[in-house]
C-alpha cells in the first residue's frame, strides 16, 4: 500500500512542488516556447546570441535535452510513484531538481557566465541525478522491471556527452550524429511507452475490447529502434552507413505501423485525448519510413523529414501525454479543456509544414520553419494558459500529488 504524507504535511508544500510532473510539465512547455521564438530570431538573424556551440547546436540540443528531457523527467518521477507505491520526489528534492534544470538553460545560452567547461558539467548532471532519485524507490523494493528507465537515462546522458564533446572535438564527434542520437532515444522511449499504455488508454477511453498484445511485435519494434539507437551513439566507433541506417529505419518504422493498426485508432476520432495520442504514434511510424527512404535517395531531404518524428512524433505525443497526466495527477476527469482540440490540430500542421513544406519548396525554406514554429507557438501556449492553473494548484479531490 502506497506510504503517502498525511494531507497536513501534503499542505505545507506548495502545490507546483508536490510530484514531479507538475514543475517539469509547466516548465518544459514554457521553456519550448520560449527556446523556439529564439530560434526563429536566430536564425533569421534578427538577433545576436551566442549560445554554447553555436545557435544549430542549440536549437538541437536544448529542443532535445533541454526541453524533451524535462518532460521525460516529469513523467517518470511521477509514474515510479504508481509503480512502487513509494512516495515521489517533492519539496525541497523536486525544488532541487528543478533548479539543476533551469541552471542547464541559463548557462548553455549564456555560457560566458561560467565558461565552457563548468557550463558542460551543470548541463550534463541533470540527467544523472534523475537517474539516481528515481532507481532508490525501486531498488528498494526490487521492481528490477522498472529500473530498465536508469540506464536509459544515462544513455540520454551519453548522448548529450557527445553533443558537448562536438564542441570541442569536432574531429571525431559530430553534432548531428549526436543531436539524432537524442532523438532516436526519445522515440525508442516513446515506442515502449506507447506499448505499455496505448491499448490501456484505448479500451478505457472507447469502451472496448483491450487490444491483446504480442509480445514478439513489441521486441521486433523496440529492438530495431534499440539498434538505430546504439549505431548513432556508436558512430564515432563504427561510422556511418546510409543503406543500412536508411534499411533499419524502414523495418522500425513497418513493425511500428502494424503495432499501431492493432491498436484500432480509427475507434480514437471521437475522443482528442486518444486521437492526439494515436496521431503521433502515427507520425513516429510513418517517420521512421519516409526518413528511412530519404537516406536511400538522396533527392529527399534526410534533414527536413527528422522532423516528422521530432515535432509530429515527439513534440505530439508530449503533448498528447502531459495533458493526459496532468488532469489524472490533479484529480479531474479525463476531458482536456476545448482549446486542447485546436493544439493537437496545431501540432498536427507544424509537424507537415516543417518537415514536408521545405522538401516541396525548398526556396520558401524559411518561410515554411516560420509558419510550423508559429504553429508550435500556438500549441503549447493553449496548453500553459489552460493547464497552468490545475499544475500550480491543489489536486481538485484532495488528496497528495
Amino acid at each position: 500500500m502506497m506510504q503517502i504524507t498525511d494531507l497536513q504535511k501534503e499542505q505545507k508544500i506548495t502545490p507546483l512542488l508536490r510530484l514531479g510532473f507538475r514543475p517539469f510539465f509547466l516548465s518544459g512547455a514554457i521553456f519550448s516556447i520560449i527556446a523556439i521564438i529564439l530560434w526563429l530570431l536566430m536564425y533569421k538573424g534578427t538577433i545576436s546570441v551566442s549560445p554554447l556551440g553555436g545557435g544549430y547546436w542549440w536549437h538541437i540540443h536544448e529542443m532535445i535535452f533541454g526541453f524533451g528531457c524535462a518532460i521525460i523527467a516529469g513523467f517518470l518521477l511521477t509514474a515510479v510513484q504508481n509503480w512502487t507505491g513509494v512516495r515521489g520526489a517533492q519539496g525541497s528534492t523536486l525544488l532541487m531538481l528543478f533548479l539543476l534544470w533551469l541552471a542547464g538553460r541559463v548557462v548553455v545560452l549564456a555560457p560566458n557566465l561560467l565558461g565552457e567547461t563548468l557550463t558542460t558539467l551543470v548541463d550534463l548532471s541533470f540527467l544523472p541525478v534523475v537517474a539516481f532519485i528515481l532507481a532508490k524507490p525501486i531498488v528498494a523494493i526490487k521492481q528490477y522491471r522498472n529500473l530498465f528507465f536508469v540506464p536509459l537515462l544515462l544513455l540520454f546522458t551519453f548522448a548529450n556527452l557527445q553533443m558537448h564533446l562536438a564542441i570541442y572535438y569536432p574531429n571525431i564527434f559530430v553534432t548531428t550524429f549526436a543531436g539524432y542520437a537524442g532523438v532516436m532515444l526519445v522515440t525508442f522511449l516513446m515506442s515502449v511507452m506507447a506499448g505499455r499504455v496505448a491499448p490501456m488508454f484505448t479500451a478505457n477511453g472507447t469502451q472496448t475490447p483491450k487490444a491483446i498484445p504480442l509480445p514478439w511485435l513489441d521486441k521486433v519494434t523496440n529492438g530495431s529502434l534499440a539498434i538505430l539507437m546504439l549505431s548513432l551513439l556508436l558512430q564515432p566507433l563504427i561510422g556511418f552507413s546510409e543503406i543500412f541506417f536508411g534499411v533499419l529505419l524502414i523495418i522500425a518504422g513497418v513493425f511500428q505501423t502494424i503495432r499501431w493498426l492493432r491498436w484500432r485508432p480509427w475507434i480514437t476520432l471521437a475522443v482528442p485525448l486518444l486521437w492526439s495520442f494515436h496521431l503521433s504514434i502515427k507520425f513516429m511510424a510513418y517517420g521512421l519510413i519516409i526518413l528511412g527512404i530519404s537516406y536511400l535517395i538522396p533527392e529527399i531531404p534526410s534533414n527536413h523529414i527528422w522532423h516528422l518524428l521530432t515535432v509530429g512524433g515527439m513534440g505530439g505525443l508530449i503533448l498528447a501525454m502531459i495533458s493526459r497526466v496532468s488532469l489524472g495527477h490533479t484529480g479531474r476527469p479525463l476531458s482536456p479543456p476545448k482549446a486542447m482540440t485546436f493544439a493537437y490540430i496545431f501540432m498536427i500542421l507544424a509537424a507537415l509544414v516543417r518537415a514536408i513544406g521545405p522538401w516541396i519548396l525548398p526556396e520558401k525554406t524559411l518561410l515554411f520553419i516560420d509558419i510550423s514554429g508559429t504553429f508550435w507557438l500556438l500549441a503549447f501556449g493553449i496548453f500553459v494558459v489552460t493547464y497552468a492553473p490545475m499544475l500550480m494548484s491543489a489536486r481538485k479531490d484532495g488528496r497528495p500529488g
